[in-house]
Protein backbone atom coordinates (compact mmCIF):
# COMPACT_ATOMS: atom_id res chain seq x y z
CA UNK A 1 0.00 0.00 0.00
CA UNK A 2 3.14 2.26 0.88
CA UNK A 3 4.24 1.45 -2.63
CA UNK A 4 1.09 2.05 -4.47
CA UNK A 5 0.80 5.53 -2.35
CA UNK A 6 4.31 6.63 -3.81
CA UNK A 7 3.31 5.66 -7.35
CA UNK A 8 -0.49 7.71 -6.96
CA UNK A 9 1.67 10.90 -5.31
CA UNK A 10 3.84 10.31 -8.65
CA UNK A 11 0.62 10.56 -10.69
CA UNK A 12 -0.98 13.22 -8.94
CA UNK A 13 2.17 15.08 -9.04
CA UNK A 14 2.31 15.68 -12.59
CA UNK A 15 -1.13 16.91 -12.16
CA UNK A 16 0.08 19.90 -9.78
CA UNK A 17 2.44 20.76 -12.33
CA UNK A 18 0.46 20.91 -14.89
CA UNK A 19 -1.49 23.37 -13.11
CA UNK A 20 0.98 25.40 -12.21
CA UNK A 21 2.04 25.70 -15.65
CA UNK A 22 -1.46 26.27 -17.04
CA UNK A 23 -2.34 29.23 -14.39
CA UNK A 24 0.80 31.51 -15.72
CA UNK A 25 -1.23 31.47 -18.75
CA UNK A 26 -3.49 34.39 -18.87
CA UNK A 27 -5.76 33.30 -21.38
CA UNK A 28 -6.53 30.47 -19.07
CA UNK A 29 -6.98 32.95 -16.11
CA UNK A 30 -9.80 34.92 -18.08
CA UNK A 31 -11.57 31.37 -18.55
CA UNK A 32 -11.62 31.16 -14.74
CA UNK A 33 -13.77 33.82 -14.61
CA UNK A 34 -15.65 34.10 -18.09
CA UNK A 35 -19.39 32.88 -18.01
CA UNK A 36 -19.48 32.64 -22.34
CA UNK A 37 -20.16 29.39 -23.82
CA UNK A 38 -17.26 29.45 -25.99
CA UNK A 39 -15.23 30.06 -22.35
CA UNK A 40 -17.70 27.05 -20.74
CA UNK A 41 -16.52 24.41 -23.44
CA UNK A 42 -12.61 25.68 -23.70
CA UNK A 43 -12.59 24.74 -19.83
CA UNK A 44 -14.43 21.23 -20.65
CA UNK A 45 -11.76 20.51 -23.32
CA UNK A 46 -8.68 21.58 -20.76
CA UNK A 47 -9.91 18.98 -18.39
CA UNK A 48 -10.74 16.84 -20.50
CA UNK A 49 -7.52 16.28 -21.23
CA UNK A 50 -6.42 16.45 -17.89
CA UNK A 51 -8.45 13.47 -17.30
CA UNK A 52 -7.05 11.45 -20.25
CA UNK A 53 -3.86 11.99 -19.15
CA UNK A 54 -4.90 10.93 -15.76
CA UNK A 55 -5.90 7.64 -17.49
CA UNK A 56 -3.01 7.03 -19.37
CA UNK A 57 -0.29 7.76 -17.15
CA UNK A 58 -2.41 5.46 -14.10
CA UNK A 59 -1.26 2.47 -12.53
CA UNK A 60 -2.39 -0.84 -13.48
CA UNK A 61 -3.63 -3.41 -11.01
CA UNK A 62 -4.29 -7.54 -11.88
CA UNK A 63 -7.44 -8.91 -10.24
CA UNK A 64 -5.04 -10.61 -7.66
CA UNK A 65 -3.93 -6.87 -6.46
CA UNK A 66 -0.58 -7.20 -8.22
CA UNK A 67 0.57 -3.73 -9.59
CA UNK A 68 2.16 -3.18 -12.95
CA UNK A 69 3.54 0.13 -13.16
CA UNK A 70 4.11 0.92 -17.19
CA UNK A 71 4.80 4.60 -18.65
CA UNK A 72 1.68 4.97 -20.59
CA UNK A 73 -1.28 2.84 -20.31
CA UNK A 74 -2.88 3.39 -23.34
CA UNK A 75 -4.95 -0.16 -23.01
CA UNK A 76 -5.63 -2.43 -20.42
CA UNK A 77 -6.96 -6.08 -19.72
CA UNK A 78 -10.53 -5.82 -19.72
CA UNK A 79 -10.23 -7.78 -16.28
CA UNK A 80 -7.64 -5.34 -14.67
CA UNK A 81 -8.30 -2.20 -12.95
CA UNK A 82 -6.14 1.00 -12.85
CA UNK A 83 -5.45 3.61 -9.96
CA UNK A 84 -5.32 7.34 -11.26
CA UNK A 85 -5.93 11.15 -11.01
CA UNK A 86 -8.94 10.99 -12.60
CA UNK A 87 -11.60 11.86 -9.95
CA UNK A 88 -9.20 14.69 -9.42
CA UNK A 89 -9.50 16.17 -12.77
CA UNK A 90 -13.10 16.11 -12.95
CA UNK A 91 -13.32 17.56 -8.87
CA UNK A 92 -11.79 20.42 -10.14
CA UNK A 93 -13.54 20.94 -13.66
CA UNK A 94 -16.59 21.23 -11.30
CA UNK A 95 -15.00 23.22 -8.58
CA UNK A 96 -13.91 25.68 -11.28
CA UNK A 97 -16.42 25.67 -14.24
CA UNK A 98 -19.59 24.42 -12.14
CA UNK A 99 -21.85 21.12 -12.80
CA UNK A 100 -22.29 21.94 -16.55
CA UNK A 101 -17.65 21.65 -17.15
CA UNK A 102 -17.60 19.14 -14.23
CA UNK A 103 -20.58 16.55 -15.98
CA UNK A 104 -19.19 17.17 -19.73
CA UNK A 105 -15.34 16.64 -18.23
CA UNK A 106 -16.65 13.18 -16.12
CA UNK A 107 -18.78 12.01 -18.97
CA UNK A 108 -15.34 12.10 -21.32
CA UNK A 109 -13.51 10.95 -18.63
CA UNK A 110 -15.37 7.95 -17.92
CA UNK A 111 -15.82 7.13 -21.58
CA UNK A 112 -12.13 6.95 -21.82
CA UNK A 113 -11.56 4.37 -18.94
CA UNK A 114 -14.28 2.43 -20.92
CA UNK A 115 -12.14 2.90 -24.07
CA UNK A 116 -9.06 1.77 -22.06
CA UNK A 117 -10.48 -1.60 -21.24
CA UNK A 118 -11.84 -2.48 -24.38
CA UNK A 119 -15.35 -1.47 -23.45
CA UNK A 120 -15.36 -4.37 -21.66
CA UNK A 121 -19.19 -4.20 -19.48
CA UNK A 122 -17.58 -4.24 -16.31
CA UNK A 123 -15.96 -1.01 -16.93
CA UNK A 124 -19.33 0.98 -18.24
CA UNK A 125 -19.69 2.48 -14.59
CA UNK A 126 -17.24 4.71 -14.67
CA UNK A 127 -18.96 6.57 -17.37
CA UNK A 128 -21.70 7.61 -14.78
CA UNK A 129 -19.66 7.48 -11.54
CA UNK A 130 -17.42 10.44 -13.05
CA UNK A 131 -19.84 12.44 -14.58
CA UNK A 132 -21.62 11.96 -11.39
CA UNK A 133 -18.65 13.25 -9.45
CA UNK A 134 -18.36 15.95 -12.04
CA UNK A 135 -22.09 17.22 -11.59
CA UNK A 136 -21.87 17.47 -7.80
CA UNK A 137 -18.61 19.03 -7.11
CA UNK A 138 -20.06 21.65 -9.54
CA UNK A 139 -23.95 21.98 -8.07
CA UNK A 140 -22.38 21.82 -4.32
CA UNK A 141 -19.17 23.29 -4.29
CA UNK A 142 -19.70 26.57 -6.30
CA UNK A 143 -19.90 30.11 -5.92
CA UNK A 144 -22.46 31.57 -7.66
CA UNK A 145 -20.73 34.69 -7.94
CA UNK A 146 -17.39 34.60 -8.50
CA UNK A 147 -16.99 30.38 -9.04
CA UNK A 148 -14.33 29.37 -6.74
CA UNK A 149 -12.95 32.24 -5.02
CA UNK A 150 -14.56 31.13 -1.87
CA UNK A 151 -13.03 27.68 -2.18
CA UNK A 152 -10.64 27.26 0.99
CA UNK A 153 -7.69 24.64 0.47
CA UNK A 154 -8.93 22.59 3.91
CA UNK A 155 -12.79 22.87 1.97
CA UNK A 156 -11.08 21.33 -1.37
CA UNK A 157 -9.54 18.67 0.80
CA UNK A 158 -12.74 18.52 1.71
CA UNK A 159 -14.49 17.99 -1.45
CA UNK A 160 -11.64 15.93 -3.22
CA UNK A 161 -11.86 13.15 0.04
CA UNK A 162 -15.80 13.03 -1.32
CA UNK A 163 -15.84 12.73 -4.20
CA UNK A 164 -13.12 9.73 -4.63
CA UNK A 165 -15.14 8.38 -1.90
CA UNK A 166 -18.18 8.32 -3.90
CA UNK A 167 -15.65 6.56 -6.76
CA UNK A 168 -14.79 3.98 -4.25
CA UNK A 169 -18.61 3.32 -3.36
CA UNK A 170 -18.59 2.66 -7.34
CA UNK A 171 -15.88 0.48 -7.53
CA UNK A 172 -17.31 -1.70 -4.88
CA UNK A 173 -20.92 -2.50 -6.05
CA UNK A 174 -19.90 -2.46 -9.67
CA UNK A 175 -15.93 -3.44 -9.84
CA UNK A 176 -16.01 -7.95 -10.48
CA UNK A 177 -13.32 -7.75 -7.62
CA UNK A 178 -15.62 -5.45 -5.16
CA UNK A 179 -13.94 -5.13 -1.62
CA UNK A 180 -10.52 -7.15 -2.36
CA UNK A 181 -9.46 -3.90 -4.66
CA UNK A 182 -11.27 -1.28 -2.65
CA UNK A 183 -9.72 -2.71 0.41
CA UNK A 184 -6.29 -2.53 -0.76
CA UNK A 185 -6.87 0.96 -3.27
CA UNK A 186 -9.37 3.20 -1.34
CA UNK A 187 -6.95 4.72 1.63
CA UNK A 188 -4.18 5.41 -0.91
CA UNK A 189 -6.69 6.90 -3.24
CA UNK A 190 -8.91 9.01 -1.44
CA UNK A 191 -6.10 10.59 0.64
CA UNK A 192 -3.54 11.36 -2.68
CA UNK A 193 -6.02 13.08 -4.56
CA UNK A 194 -7.72 14.71 -1.45
CA UNK A 195 -4.17 16.36 -1.17
CA UNK A 196 -3.87 17.04 -4.75
CA UNK A 197 -7.46 18.92 -5.09
CA UNK A 198 -6.07 20.90 -1.82
CA UNK A 199 -2.61 21.88 -3.79
CA UNK A 200 -4.42 22.88 -6.65
CA UNK A 201 -7.26 24.67 -5.40
CA UNK A 202 -3.70 26.42 -3.50
CA UNK A 203 -1.93 26.67 -6.75
CA UNK A 204 -4.22 28.94 -8.60
CA UNK A 205 -5.64 30.84 -5.39
CA UNK A 206 -2.51 31.95 -4.23
CA UNK A 207 -1.50 33.34 -8.37
CA UNK A 208 -4.59 35.32 -8.29
CA UNK A 209 -4.28 36.83 -5.24
CA UNK A 210 -0.72 37.57 -6.28
CA UNK A 211 -2.31 38.93 -8.94
CA UNK A 212 -4.91 41.04 -7.33
CA UNK A 213 -2.70 42.95 -4.76
CA UNK A 214 -0.43 43.31 -8.43
CA UNK A 215 -3.56 45.13 -9.70
CA UNK A 216 -4.20 46.97 -5.82
CA UNK A 217 -0.66 48.14 -5.85
CA UNK A 218 -1.13 49.31 -9.75
CA UNK A 219 -4.62 51.34 -8.90
CA UNK A 220 -2.86 52.98 -6.10
CA UNK A 221 0.30 53.61 -8.45
CA UNK A 222 -2.33 55.16 -10.85
CA UNK A 223 -3.41 57.81 -8.03
CA UNK A 224 -0.53 59.19 -6.96
CA UNK A 225 0.39 59.57 -10.59
CA UNK A 226 -2.94 61.21 -11.50
CA UNK A 227 -2.78 63.65 -8.15
CA UNK A 228 1.03 64.05 -8.65
CA UNK A 229 0.57 64.79 -13.02
CA UNK A 230 -2.90 67.28 -13.07
CA UNK A 231 -1.44 70.00 -12.27
CA UNK A 232 1.10 70.02 -15.41
CA UNK A 233 -1.04 68.29 -17.98
CA UNK A 234 -3.92 70.81 -17.53
CA UNK A 235 -1.66 73.33 -18.84
CA UNK A 236 -1.48 71.49 -22.00
CA UNK A 237 0.25 68.89 -23.93
CA UNK A 238 4.08 71.10 -24.00
CA UNK A 239 7.65 70.27 -23.50
CA UNK A 240 7.44 71.96 -19.95
CA UNK A 241 4.36 70.35 -18.71
CA UNK A 242 5.58 66.59 -20.45
CA UNK A 243 9.41 67.41 -18.74
CA UNK A 244 8.02 67.06 -15.37
CA UNK A 245 5.31 64.50 -16.18
CA UNK A 246 8.13 61.87 -17.08
CA UNK A 247 9.86 62.10 -14.26
CA UNK A 248 6.86 61.77 -12.02
CA UNK A 249 6.07 58.19 -14.09
CA UNK A 250 9.93 57.40 -13.99
CA UNK A 251 9.73 58.05 -10.17
CA UNK A 252 6.70 55.81 -9.56
CA UNK A 253 7.15 52.52 -11.77
CA UNK A 254 9.64 49.99 -12.85
CA UNK A 255 10.58 51.25 -16.59
CA UNK A 256 13.28 51.85 -17.83
CA UNK A 257 12.37 54.98 -20.01
CA UNK A 258 10.16 56.86 -20.12
CA UNK A 259 9.01 59.05 -23.42
CA UNK A 260 5.75 61.71 -24.35
CA UNK A 261 5.89 62.76 -27.80
CA UNK A 262 3.28 65.31 -30.05
CA UNK A 263 2.74 64.36 -33.79
CA UNK A 264 5.93 65.03 -34.66
CA UNK A 265 8.53 65.70 -32.13
CA UNK A 266 9.57 64.23 -28.82
CA UNK A 267 8.59 66.36 -25.92
CA UNK A 268 10.34 64.22 -23.07
CA UNK A 269 12.12 61.55 -22.69
CA UNK A 270 13.71 60.60 -19.11
CA UNK A 271 15.90 56.94 -18.71
CA UNK A 272 17.56 54.75 -21.11
CA UNK A 273 18.28 55.95 -24.50
CA UNK A 274 18.62 59.57 -23.38
CA UNK A 275 21.33 59.99 -25.74
CA UNK A 276 19.51 59.94 -28.87
CA UNK A 277 15.91 60.10 -27.81
CA UNK A 278 16.20 64.26 -27.64
CA UNK A 279 13.72 66.52 -26.54
CA UNK A 280 12.75 68.66 -29.41
CA UNK A 281 13.80 66.99 -32.06
CA UNK A 282 11.70 64.36 -34.53
CA UNK A 283 10.93 60.92 -33.48
CA UNK A 284 13.28 58.13 -34.03
CA UNK A 285 11.20 54.92 -33.80
CA UNK A 286 8.24 53.95 -36.50
CA UNK A 287 6.65 52.44 -33.65
CA UNK A 288 5.13 56.05 -32.35
CA UNK A 289 4.74 56.76 -36.13
CA UNK A 290 2.20 53.84 -36.52
CA UNK A 291 0.32 54.46 -33.02
CA UNK A 292 -0.38 58.30 -34.33
CA UNK A 293 -1.48 57.09 -37.84
CA UNK A 294 -3.83 54.04 -36.38
CA UNK A 295 -4.76 55.71 -33.05
CA UNK A 296 -4.31 51.98 -31.49
CA UNK A 297 -1.98 50.66 -28.33
CA UNK A 298 0.58 49.07 -29.96
CA UNK A 299 3.49 47.00 -27.54
CA UNK A 300 6.78 45.94 -29.24
CA UNK A 301 8.36 42.85 -27.88
CA UNK A 302 11.87 43.56 -29.66
CA UNK A 303 14.10 46.30 -31.05
CA UNK A 304 12.62 45.24 -34.54
CA UNK A 305 9.66 46.30 -33.40
CA UNK A 306 10.33 49.61 -31.86
CA UNK A 307 12.07 50.15 -35.09
CA UNK A 308 14.63 52.94 -33.69
CA UNK A 309 16.70 54.40 -35.93
CA UNK A 310 19.34 54.21 -33.76
CA UNK A 311 21.71 51.54 -34.74
CA UNK A 312 22.92 50.71 -30.67
CA UNK A 313 19.91 51.61 -29.07
CA UNK A 314 18.86 49.74 -25.60
CA UNK A 315 15.45 49.78 -25.51
CA UNK A 316 14.43 46.08 -26.38
CA UNK A 317 10.46 46.26 -25.36
CA UNK A 318 8.04 49.15 -25.72
CA UNK A 319 4.47 49.77 -24.86
CA UNK A 320 3.28 53.28 -26.92
CA UNK A 321 -0.61 54.71 -25.98
CA UNK A 322 -2.28 57.30 -28.54
CA UNK A 323 -3.03 60.41 -26.20
CA UNK A 324 -6.51 60.87 -28.03
CA UNK A 325 -8.14 64.27 -27.73
CA UNK A 326 -11.72 63.85 -28.62
CA UNK A 327 -11.31 61.97 -32.08
CA UNK A 328 -7.69 62.76 -33.07
CA UNK A 329 -4.14 61.78 -31.70
CA UNK A 330 -2.55 64.97 -30.10
CA UNK A 331 0.81 62.53 -29.16
CA UNK A 332 1.79 59.27 -27.49
CA UNK A 333 3.04 57.78 -24.30
CA UNK A 334 5.78 55.24 -24.29
CA UNK A 335 7.12 53.38 -21.92
CA UNK A 336 9.83 51.17 -22.54
CA UNK A 337 12.17 48.48 -21.04
CA UNK A 338 15.70 47.26 -21.59
CA UNK A 339 14.94 43.83 -21.17
CA UNK A 340 11.76 42.43 -23.21
CA UNK A 341 11.31 39.70 -21.09
CA UNK A 342 9.89 41.86 -17.98
CA UNK A 343 7.41 43.32 -20.42
CA UNK A 344 4.03 41.68 -18.59
CA UNK A 345 0.14 42.12 -19.27
CA UNK A 346 0.15 44.17 -15.50
CA UNK A 347 2.60 46.65 -17.19
CA UNK A 348 0.42 46.96 -20.48
CA UNK A 349 -1.95 47.57 -18.43
CA UNK A 350 -0.97 50.45 -16.32
CA UNK A 351 0.62 51.58 -19.27
CA UNK A 352 -3.38 51.98 -21.24
CA UNK A 353 -4.73 53.11 -18.08
CA UNK A 354 -2.43 56.11 -17.55
CA UNK A 355 -2.76 57.11 -21.55
CA UNK A 356 -6.30 56.90 -20.57
CA UNK A 357 -6.45 59.33 -17.41
CA UNK A 358 -3.38 61.54 -19.06
CA UNK A 359 -5.24 61.84 -22.14
CA UNK A 360 -8.83 63.67 -20.21
CA UNK A 361 -6.23 65.81 -18.02
CA UNK A 362 -5.02 66.98 -21.30
CA UNK A 363 -8.44 67.30 -23.11
CA UNK A 364 -9.49 69.27 -19.74
CA UNK A 365 -6.54 71.81 -19.70
CA UNK A 366 -7.41 72.20 -23.32
CA UNK A 367 -11.02 73.28 -22.92
CA UNK A 368 -10.27 75.72 -20.08
CA UNK A 369 -7.83 77.63 -22.64
CA UNK A 370 -10.61 77.02 -25.24
CA UNK A 371 -13.35 78.42 -22.78
CA UNK A 372 -11.11 81.65 -22.33
CA UNK A 373 -11.56 82.63 -25.74
CA UNK A 374 -15.53 81.80 -26.09
CA UNK A 375 -18.31 84.01 -25.83
CA UNK A 376 -19.16 81.80 -22.17
CA UNK A 377 -16.01 82.37 -20.66
CA UNK A 378 -16.58 82.65 -17.28
CA UNK A 379 -18.97 80.27 -17.20
CA UNK A 380 -17.31 77.34 -19.26
CA UNK A 381 -13.87 78.13 -17.19
CA UNK A 382 -15.64 77.30 -13.76
CA UNK A 383 -17.49 74.04 -15.82
CA UNK A 384 -14.15 72.73 -16.07
CA UNK A 385 -12.65 73.44 -13.05
CA UNK A 386 -12.16 70.32 -10.44
CA UNK A 387 -13.04 71.51 -7.17
CA UNK A 388 -9.52 70.35 -5.29
CA UNK A 389 -11.14 69.94 -2.34
CA UNK A 390 -13.30 67.19 -3.38
CA UNK A 391 -10.24 65.79 -6.14
CA UNK A 392 -7.91 65.36 -2.69
CA UNK A 393 -10.64 63.68 -0.90
CA UNK A 394 -11.71 61.42 -3.25
CA UNK A 395 -8.05 60.67 -3.87
CA UNK A 396 -7.61 59.86 0.03
CA UNK A 397 -11.24 57.84 0.16
CA UNK A 398 -10.21 55.46 -2.87
CA UNK A 399 -6.07 54.72 -1.52
CA UNK A 400 -7.76 54.00 2.21
CA UNK A 401 -10.80 51.74 0.45
CA UNK A 402 -8.00 50.42 -1.02
CA UNK A 403 -6.61 48.43 1.73
CA UNK A 404 -9.93 47.43 2.43
CA UNK A 405 -11.54 46.00 -0.53
CA UNK A 406 -9.45 46.51 -3.87
CA UNK A 407 -12.61 45.89 -5.96
CA UNK A 408 -14.54 48.26 -4.44
CA UNK A 409 -11.96 50.48 -4.91
CA UNK A 410 -11.44 50.00 -8.42
CA UNK A 411 -15.32 51.27 -9.15
CA UNK A 412 -14.49 54.61 -7.20
CA UNK A 413 -11.87 55.33 -9.44
CA UNK A 414 -13.81 54.00 -12.55
CA UNK A 415 -16.54 56.41 -10.93
CA UNK A 416 -13.88 59.54 -10.29
CA UNK A 417 -13.00 58.79 -13.90
CA UNK A 418 -17.03 59.54 -15.12
CA UNK A 419 -16.60 62.46 -12.90
CA UNK A 420 -13.53 64.15 -14.87
CA UNK A 421 -15.45 63.20 -17.65
CA UNK A 422 -18.44 65.26 -17.36
CA UNK A 423 -16.44 68.09 -16.23
CA UNK A 424 -14.86 67.50 -19.81
CA UNK A 425 -17.93 67.17 -21.46
CA UNK A 426 -19.11 70.65 -19.53
CA UNK A 427 -16.78 72.72 -20.36
CA UNK A 428 -17.51 71.71 -24.30
CA UNK A 429 -21.04 71.91 -24.13
CA UNK A 430 -23.93 74.43 -23.16
CA UNK A 431 -26.39 71.32 -23.01
CA UNK A 432 -26.33 68.40 -22.13
CA UNK A 433 -28.58 65.15 -21.64
CA UNK A 434 -30.35 63.81 -18.57
CA UNK A 435 -28.66 60.76 -19.03
CA UNK A 436 -25.52 61.98 -18.85
CA UNK A 437 -25.95 64.80 -16.13
CA UNK A 438 -27.56 61.37 -14.17
CA UNK A 439 -24.19 60.48 -14.40
CA UNK A 440 -22.45 63.09 -13.14
CA UNK A 441 -24.41 63.10 -10.19
CA UNK A 442 -23.83 59.38 -9.60
CA UNK A 443 -20.51 59.24 -9.72
CA UNK A 444 -20.32 62.00 -7.05
CA UNK A 445 -22.91 60.58 -4.91
CA UNK A 446 -20.71 57.39 -5.14
CA UNK A 447 -17.21 59.17 -4.08
CA UNK A 448 -19.20 61.46 -1.38
CA UNK A 449 -21.65 58.41 0.20
CA UNK A 450 -18.08 56.32 0.90
CA UNK A 451 -17.02 59.24 2.48
CA UNK A 452 -19.74 59.28 4.89
CA UNK A 453 -21.34 55.64 4.89
CA UNK A 454 -25.21 56.06 5.30
CA UNK A 455 -24.96 59.94 6.45
CA UNK A 456 -27.18 60.76 3.00
CA UNK A 457 -30.30 59.08 1.44
CA UNK A 458 -30.56 60.56 -2.48
CA UNK A 459 -33.42 60.03 -4.39
CA UNK A 460 -33.79 59.91 -8.09
CA UNK A 461 -37.87 60.29 -9.78
CA UNK A 462 -37.77 60.86 -13.72
CA UNK A 463 -41.24 60.93 -15.41
CA UNK A 464 -39.74 62.20 -18.95
CA UNK A 465 -36.96 60.82 -21.35
CA UNK A 466 -33.24 60.47 -20.52
CA UNK A 467 -32.38 62.56 -23.49
CA UNK A 468 -34.07 65.86 -22.50
CA UNK A 469 -31.59 68.73 -22.99
CA UNK A 470 -30.57 70.80 -19.85
CA UNK A 471 -27.32 72.75 -19.08
CA UNK A 472 -24.37 70.65 -17.79
CA UNK A 473 -24.40 70.52 -13.91
CA UNK A 474 -27.66 71.73 -13.48
CA UNK A 475 -29.03 68.93 -10.89
CA UNK A 476 -25.41 68.27 -9.67
CA UNK A 477 -24.46 71.98 -8.26
CA UNK A 478 -28.18 71.76 -6.65
CA UNK A 479 -27.37 67.60 -5.23
CA UNK A 480 -24.12 69.58 -3.72
CA UNK A 481 -25.50 72.30 -2.74
CA UNK A 482 -27.77 70.44 -0.53
CA UNK A 483 -25.46 67.67 0.73
CA UNK A 484 -22.90 71.13 2.07
CA UNK A 485 -25.49 73.25 3.42
CA UNK A 486 -28.60 71.81 4.10
CA UNK A 487 -28.33 69.48 7.34
CA UNK A 488 -25.40 71.41 9.28
CA UNK A 489 -24.03 68.76 11.66
CA UNK A 490 -27.01 65.76 11.64
CA UNK A 491 -25.19 62.20 11.29
CA UNK A 492 -27.98 60.61 10.01
CA UNK A 493 -31.95 60.67 8.60
CA UNK A 494 -30.62 63.39 6.06
CA UNK A 495 -32.55 63.20 2.54
CA UNK A 496 -32.48 64.46 -0.42
CA UNK A 497 -35.25 63.98 -3.51
CA UNK A 498 -34.53 65.04 -6.98
CA UNK A 499 -37.92 65.27 -9.10
CA UNK A 500 -37.97 65.46 -12.39
CA UNK A 501 -41.53 65.90 -14.81
CA UNK A 502 -42.80 67.73 -17.53
CA UNK A 503 -45.32 70.48 -17.62
CA UNK A 504 -47.16 71.69 -20.73
CA UNK A 505 -44.00 72.67 -22.72
CA UNK A 506 -41.38 73.26 -20.12
CA UNK A 507 -39.35 70.85 -17.99
CA UNK A 508 -39.37 71.13 -13.96
CA UNK A 509 -36.72 70.14 -12.16
CA UNK A 510 -37.03 70.29 -8.25
CA UNK A 511 -34.08 69.27 -5.92
CA UNK A 512 -35.70 68.91 -2.21
CA UNK A 513 -34.59 68.12 0.67
CA UNK A 514 -35.22 67.54 4.77
CA UNK A 515 -32.55 69.83 6.20
CA UNK A 516 -32.92 73.04 8.74
CA UNK A 517 -33.71 75.25 5.61
CA UNK A 518 -32.24 78.63 4.57
CA UNK A 519 -32.20 81.82 6.92
CA UNK A 520 -34.53 84.52 5.25
CA UNK A 521 -31.47 86.85 5.23
CA UNK A 522 -29.57 84.90 2.98
CA UNK A 523 -32.89 84.11 0.39
CA UNK A 524 -32.79 87.50 -1.56
CA UNK A 525 -28.81 86.70 -2.60
CA UNK A 526 -28.84 83.16 -3.48
CA UNK A 527 -28.26 82.94 -7.17
CA UNK A 528 -27.81 86.30 -7.12
CA UNK A 529 -24.74 87.51 -5.93
CA UNK A 530 -21.65 85.58 -4.34
CA UNK A 531 -22.60 84.06 -0.58
CA UNK A 532 -19.44 82.82 0.69
CA UNK A 533 -19.20 80.13 3.47
CA UNK A 534 -17.22 77.89 5.11
CA UNK A 535 -17.96 74.95 2.82
CA UNK A 536 -17.57 76.80 -0.62
CA UNK A 537 -16.70 80.20 -2.39
CA UNK A 538 -20.06 81.02 -2.58
CA UNK A 539 -20.44 80.98 -6.19
CA UNK A 540 -21.73 77.89 -7.64
CA UNK A 541 -25.64 78.73 -7.68
CA UNK A 542 -24.98 82.29 -9.09
CA UNK A 543 -23.41 80.86 -11.54
CA UNK A 544 -26.08 78.66 -12.37
CA UNK A 545 -28.77 81.09 -12.53
CA UNK A 546 -26.37 83.24 -14.73
CA UNK A 547 -26.41 79.97 -17.01
CA UNK A 548 -30.45 79.09 -17.15
CA UNK A 549 -31.39 83.20 -17.78
CA UNK A 550 -28.66 83.63 -20.34
CA UNK A 551 -29.40 80.25 -22.26
CA UNK A 552 -32.88 80.45 -21.94
CA UNK A 553 -35.07 83.40 -20.00
CA UNK A 554 -36.13 84.98 -16.86
CA UNK A 555 -38.88 82.38 -16.26
CA UNK A 556 -35.71 79.55 -15.93
CA UNK A 557 -34.39 81.31 -13.02
CA UNK A 558 -33.71 79.33 -9.89
CA UNK A 559 -36.67 79.20 -7.49
CA UNK A 560 -36.34 78.59 -3.51
CA UNK A 561 -39.01 77.28 -0.94
CA UNK A 562 -37.75 76.89 2.30
CA UNK A 563 -38.59 76.51 6.13
CA UNK A 564 -38.35 74.63 9.09
CA UNK A 565 -38.74 70.86 7.55
CA UNK A 566 -36.22 71.60 4.35
CA UNK A 567 -35.56 73.12 1.38
CA UNK A 568 -37.16 72.73 -2.45
CA UNK A 569 -35.03 74.38 -5.73
CA UNK A 570 -37.41 74.26 -8.61
CA UNK A 571 -35.82 74.67 -12.24
CA UNK A 572 -38.03 75.57 -15.13
CA UNK A 573 -37.03 75.09 -18.41
CA UNK A 574 -37.80 75.08 -22.31
CA UNK A 575 -38.59 71.32 -23.07
CA UNK A 576 -36.18 70.51 -25.35
CA UNK A 577 -34.56 66.59 -26.40
CA UNK A 578 -31.37 65.74 -28.34
CA UNK A 579 -33.50 65.06 -31.42
CA UNK A 580 -34.44 68.63 -31.61
CA UNK A 581 -38.26 68.57 -30.62
CA UNK A 582 -38.34 71.31 -28.13
CA UNK A 583 -39.84 75.30 -28.49
CA UNK A 584 -36.84 77.04 -28.92
CA UNK A 585 -33.58 76.07 -31.53
CA UNK A 586 -30.97 74.12 -29.83
CA UNK A 587 -28.35 76.11 -31.94
CA UNK A 588 -28.64 78.92 -29.48
CA UNK A 589 -26.05 79.35 -27.53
Amino acid sequence: MIYLSILMAERVGIVIILAFLLVNIPAFRRLLFAKTFAARLQLVIIFALFAILANITGIEIDPTNDLHDKVLLTAVNHNDSIVNARILAVTMAGIIGGPWVGGSVGLIAGLHRVMQGGFASQAWFYIPSSALIGLLSGYLYKDKNSSFTGMTPKRGFIVGLSMETIQMIFVFLFSPTGWRLVSFIALPMIIISSIGTSIFISVITMYLRQEEETRATQTHSVLQLTNETLPYFRNGLNRQSAEKVVKIIKAHTNFDAISITNRHIILAHVGAGSDHHIAGETMVTNLSESVIHSGQVRVAKNAEEIGCSHVNCPLQAAIVVPLRIGNKVAGTLKMYYTDSWRLTPVEIQLATGLGEIFANQIALGEAEMQAKLVRDAEIKSLQAQVNPHFFFNAINTISAMMRRDADKARQLLLQLSTYFRANLIGARATKITLAQERDHVNAYLSLEQTRFPDKYEVHFNSEVNNDVLLPPFTIQVLVENAIKHAFGNRKSGNKVLINIWRQNNRLILQVADNGCGIPASLLPKLGQEVVPSEHGSGTALQNLNQRLTGLYDQQSHLQFDTGKNGTKVTISLPLQTKGGTGNESLNRG
